[in-house]
């Protein structure tokens, strides 16, 4: 079991973002983010030549540390499910090692 949580951070206003996520059954929390604040602080790039915010994917552990991030160029460059899958794996061996050790 993942000890995850998948966080979806898009450029849209509130309405517009409830209603797509309404419309397409999305199983993840999705965070509408039109000032750009969480963008700003997580460094994610805005280009207004290529329509906005780039993707930008990061993932964050239980304490906050950044243990993945990559700024896309395009909206094609998407890491591979894979990777962040094994990522994920790797994350979560760690939890348990930390949580065994702990409880032992």
């Amino acid at each position: 079991m993942f000890q995850a949580v998948i966080l979806v951070v898009g450029p849209e206003k509130k309405a517009a973002f409830q209603e797509y996520w309404s419309k397409n059954q999305l199983p993840f929390i999705g965070l509408p983010d039109p000032r750009h604040y969480v963008a700003k602080l997580y460094g994610q790039q805005v280009k207004l030549l290529k329509a906005g915010r780039m993707p930008a994917m990061m993932v964050i552990d239980k304490v906050g540390k950044i243990r993945f991030k990559h700024y896309a160029e395009s909206m094609r460059d998407i890491p591979p499910n894979q990777a962040i899958l094994r990522l994920l794996d790797i994350l979560n061996e760690e939890f348990l090692d930390v949580s065994s050790s702990v409880y032992a």
